[in-house]
Parts: C-alpha cells; sequence; structure tokens
C-alpha cells in the first residue's frame, strides 16, 4: 500500500485503512532484524535476566538480580517478558518484543487520539511525526522499562481527555480506560505512572475550571479497577519481603528524585538537547508547535492543544527537576509533541506555509552541514567511532534529506517536506545503527563470553565476574561469584549470607587456585596482578578491549 503524497491530505479516509498502512510501515519497522544484535548491558540484560530467573524459579513475584533480590523497579516488564520467553523461547527477539510492540501501540494510539481531537489528517500525521522520530524508533527497540511506561501513560493521559473533551457528553469507557492504564504505568515505573498523569490532568482542570469532571470521573469505581490492577503485586511483594516498601518507595521514589544518590545528576536543560536529538528531524517544529497552540487556544481544538501541551511540559519539567536523569525519560512527551507537530502541518496542508518556513530552512542547512561534517569524520578524527564508508552513508542521507527541505521551502511545498523529512528519518534508522551499534556491542555485550561459559563449564564450575556484568548471567544461565563491588546489587547482597557469592580480591584469588574449575570475567588490567600472585595461571579463552575471559583449567 504506497504512502502516496495526496493520501495524507485527505480529511476523509477509512480508519480501519490508516491503522493497517501504519502497522504494516511501522510494524516492519519495530520488528524487523530485532534479534540481529546482542542485548547490551546493563539495561537490556538485567530486564532479560530477572524475567529468566523468574521462569527459572518458578516465582513471578518476587524480582532476583543475579539470584538477589532486586527492587528498583516494578514488575510489569518482567511479566511481559517472561510470557515472551514463554512462549517464543529465549533470545534476543523475545527480550525485545514487548518493548517494540509497545512502541508500535503508542504509535497506532497516538493515531486514534490525533483522528478522534483534531480529524482524520492530524491523527495520521502525528502518527506518522512520532514514528518517524530516529530516537523514538531506536529507543522502542531496547529492553527498557520507560517504552512500556510510554505505551500505558499515552493510553492513559489520551483516554482522558477523549473523556473529558465533550463537557455535555462525558465518554465513562474512557475514564476507566484512564485507570486500567494508569495502573498499568504504576507497575511499568512505579508512582510516576500516577503522579504525572495526575499532575497534568490537575493543570487542565483547574486552567479551563471545569470542575464538574470530578463528579465525571467516576472516581469511586475508577479507583477500585486502579488498586484492583495495581495493588496485588505490591501487597504480594510486601508480605514476602519486607524490607521492599522502604528501599521502592523511600529510596527509589523520593531519594532518587530529591537527591544525588544515584549519581545520575545532570544540569536542569539536560534534556532541551537530548529532546532535539531524539526527535529528530522533527525537533525543529517543536517551537513552532507550541506557539501555534498558544495563538489558536481560542479557537475549535483550543482546549485539546493546551491539554497536549501540558502533558508535554508537565512531565518534560519534572524529569529534568529531578537529580536522576537518562534520555529515555522523557519518552512520554514525544507523543503529545507529535500530535502538537502534526497539527502545524495540518494547518500547512491548508495553505498557510508560513510558520514551517523559518524551522524547515534552519533544518535543511543544518542537515546539509552536519552531512558534510559526517563525511570528513572519519577522515580527521584520532579514533574514529564510524569508518569511511559509515560517514559517507550518514553523511549523504543528511544532505539528501537537507537538500529535498530546503527545495520543499522553495516551492512552499508542505507534502514534499513532510514526506522528505519522514523518509529520511526512516532511511537514517535503517542504516546508522548497523553502523553505530557493533561499536556498542564490543564495549557493552558480554553474549560471546557468556556462550563459552556455558558450552564449556561443567555443573561445578564456579563463574566470577569482576565487578557485575548482567549480560553474563543472562548468556551463560548461572549465577556470578561478584569479587571487587556488587555494583547495583549492593542491597540484595546485604540480604541473607551471601559471603560466599560477594568476593574481595584476596576470596577470588582463593577460589581461583582451589579445587573447582573457574570462569573468570577480569577487567584486563587486571591479568597481571593475577597471574603474579597465584599458583595457577590464567588461560584467556576470550578477550575485548575492556576484558579477558579466563580459567584456571
Amino acid at each position: 500500500m504506497p504512502l502516496q503524497l495526496d493520501y495524507l491530505t485527505r480529511s476523509h479516509e477509512s480508519r480501519r485503512r490508516d491503522l493497517l498502512l501504519l502497522t504494516l510501515l511501522f510494524g516492519l519497522l519495530f520488528l524487523q532484524l530485532l534479534g540481529h544484535f546482542p542485548l547490551v548491558d546493563p539495561d537490556e540484560a538485567r530486564y532479560a535476566e530477572i524475567p529468566r530467573e523468574m521462569l527459572e524459579r518458578g516465582d513471578l513475584i518476587t524480582p532476583l538480580l543475579n539470584y538477589v533480590k532486586y527492587f528498583e523497579k516494578p514488575v510489569l516488564l518482567y511479566w511481559l517478558n517472561a510470557i515472551s520467553f514463554y512462549l517464543f523461547g529465549i533470545s534476543e527477539f523475545s527480550a525485545r518484543l514487548v518493548c517494540a510492540l509497545s512502541g508500535l501501540g503508542t504509535v497506532l494510539f497516538s493515531y486514534h487520539l490525533g483522528r478522534e481531537l483534531f480529524g482524520r489528517r492530524t491523527g495520521l500525521l502525528g502518527a506518522l511525526v512520532l514514528g518517524g522520530c530516529t530516537g523514538f524508533l531506536i529507543q522502542a527497540r531496547i529492553n527498557i522499562t520507560d517504552i512500556p511506561l510510554t505505551f500505558t501513560m499515552t493510553v492513559a493521559l489520551g483516554s482522558y481527555i477523549l473523556a473529558a473533551r465533550d463537557a455535555d457528553h462525558p465518554r465513562p469507557g474512557y475514564y476507566y480506560l484512564f485507570y486500567l492504564f494508569a495502573a498499568l504505568a504504576v507497575l511499568a515505573k512505579g508512582l510516576i505512572g500516577m503522579v504525572l498523569p495526575g499532575a497534568v490532568i490537575f493543570w487542565h482542570i483547574v486552567l479551563t475550571r471545569r470542575w464538574r469532571i470530578l463528579k465525571e470521573m467516576r472516581l469511586g469505581t475508577g479507583l477500585l479497577l486502579f488498586l484492583a490492577v495495581a495493588a496485588p503485586w505490591f501487597v504480594l511483594v510486601c508480605q514476602r519481603n519486607p524490607e521492599f516498601f522502604q528501599f521502592f518507595f523511600i529510596h527509589e521514589h523520593f531519594e532518587r528524585f530529591l537527591t544525588k544518590v544515584h549519581r545520575r545528576y545532570q544540569p536542569f536543560w539536560y534534556f532541551i538537547p537530548i529532546l532535539f536529538g531524539f526527535m529528530i528531524p522533527w525537533s525543529f517544529f517543536i517551537p513552532t508547535a507550541l506557539r501555534n497552540f498558544w495563538r489558536n487556544r481560542a479557537l475549535p481544538g483550543g482546549e485539546a492543544r493546551l491539554y497536549l501541551a501540558l502533558w508535554a511540559i508537565i512531565i518534560f519539567a519534572f524529569f529534568s527537576k529531578s537529580n536522576s536523569k537518562l534520555p529515555a525519560y522523557i519518552l512520554p512527551v514525544y507523543p503529545a509533541l507529535a500530535i502538537l507537530i502534526a497539527g502545524v502541518f495540518d494547518r500547512a496542508f491548508n495553505g498557510d506555509f508560513r510558520p514551517l518556513r523559518r524551522p524547515a530552512l534552519a533544518f535543511g542547512w543544518l542537515l546539509v552541514l552536519l552531512g558534510c561534517a559526517a563525511l570528513l569524520y572519519p577522515l580527521v578524527a584520532h579514533r574514529p567511532l564510524v569508518g569511511p564508508i559509515g560517514g559517507l552513508v550518514i553523511g549523504s542521507i543528511f544532505i539528501l534529506q537537507g537538500a529535498v527541505a530546503l527545495a520543499a521551502v522553495k516551492r512552499g511545498d508542505p507534502r514534499q517536506l513532510f514526506v522528505g523529512l519522514l523518509a529520511g528519518s526512516i532511511l537514517l534508522f535503517l542504516t546508522a545503527p548497523h553502523i553505530v551499534f557493533p561499536l556498542f556491542v564490543e564495549r557493552k555485550s558480554y553474549r560471546e563470553p557468556g556462550q563459552i561459559v556455558k558450552k564449556l563449564a561443567e555443573p561445578d564450575a564456579v563463574l566470577v565476574s569482576q565487578g557485575l556484568r548482567q549480560g553474563l548471567s543472562y548468556y551463560a544461565e548461572r549465577r556470578c561469584v561478584i569479587f571487587d563491588g556488587p555494583g547495583e546489587i549492593e542491597f540484595g547482597s546485604k540480604i541473607g549470607d551471601q559471603s560466599a557469592w560477594f568476593l574481595n580480591r584476596d576470596g577470588f584469588r582463593t577460589l581461583w587456585n582451589g579445587p573447582k574449575p573457574v570462569y573468570a570475567m577480569i577487567l584486563r588490567d587486571y591479568l597481571d596482578e593475577l597471574s603474579g600472585g597465584s599458583a595457577i595461571k590464567p588461560r584467556i579463552l576470550w578477550q575485548s578491549s575492556k576484558h579477558y575471559l579466563v580459567t584456571n583449567r
């Protein structure tokens, strides 16, 4: 089903046909070669190892990482990945499938939301903008908790405004959908699944002065539904693990937000370049979209645009204020911004190209400059991250995309501009990861050493890691003895008698020189110390730029 230019501009088209088109296009993009690359440490391997251990132990309540208690995140992604492993086997594909489907679901619901609020064309354009964000496409194919959170929070926030937008005819079904998906958002990432939608709704009611919504929201039965979905796991895990409440709710929520305990502090403006870079090629139109919402707030649809702006601004400001920051945290703002940006293009399709002219012109020239820089980078950099062929491919895409944008500005053609940006973004997504991602695999993946251990190690052999390496446990399918610090499983290492599993260097050397076969992942600069201080010289089985896999047999 070709994506023709006139198809984008139609005000009326079959909803089923639109959804089929979007499912085919983005289904291929989200799912293609999903299992091609190994899981990357720490996040992807962590969120695969925990459900693998759940299935192995037959316990879906208490999360363990490297077989010690791990309470940093709720259970939704663990459960979904466990189901994926059960159905399709343990693999990179099944580990990433849930997140890829969550990304696809976010795109499809954004279409539905945009169509219901502003009409068919804005809904379709909004879905294409969201799915055409290279950063969103890439992150949605990574096994991280922020993708299911983005999907559940998008459905929750979208369902609320679909229920409340018509003051005379509220839609109770959408209110209940809001409570259901807010509960799932809590199971996906914790209290922010409730706090952030609550903040957006609060300010929507205050600014529109529609206090009647509080009576229409079915608060009583809605909260019962919310608790019926969200509460059971928290009750069960607290009953089985008395230490869960303090660690999860106090340490992982309040201390994470208010202090620098997680050592992820970044300045307040940290997410501005993150948003700009990850929403390319559409990020240049964000200021225009926000100005458009404000100038047209009195026109039909103004309240819905206000709500989408609140959605984006409040969530962005919340994470900017937090003392713990990672790039994926602001993913839930993308759907709202995508629909607002789609509104600007929708207006341009109606004949008003002026709001697009300046950002498209600036973006076009920037792409040309970035393309030239990408061509030269492998030739002038001391240790380039990409080779000449990679620089040529990425640079050519940037230059071509920029040229199309500049030509569209000259002609005043919003359709050419939109399709050119979308096609360039998809082409960049299809090529860039294969050029850049192998570098991360070499530095951040432990598939090859894990598979070596799985193949060679007998049941009585001991697997050791200098520091926590989540992927080593996952691929070897056995527990690691950790020496030189427990890393992020420090909390679990203090529960029960774990002395045999967490060692200092002296304890490791004793184990190494003992009677059991030992397979150890060590840092490269530790090899000489191990060789000089041990009766048994290490045999190297595998090596990377930072690590050796060695054995005493």
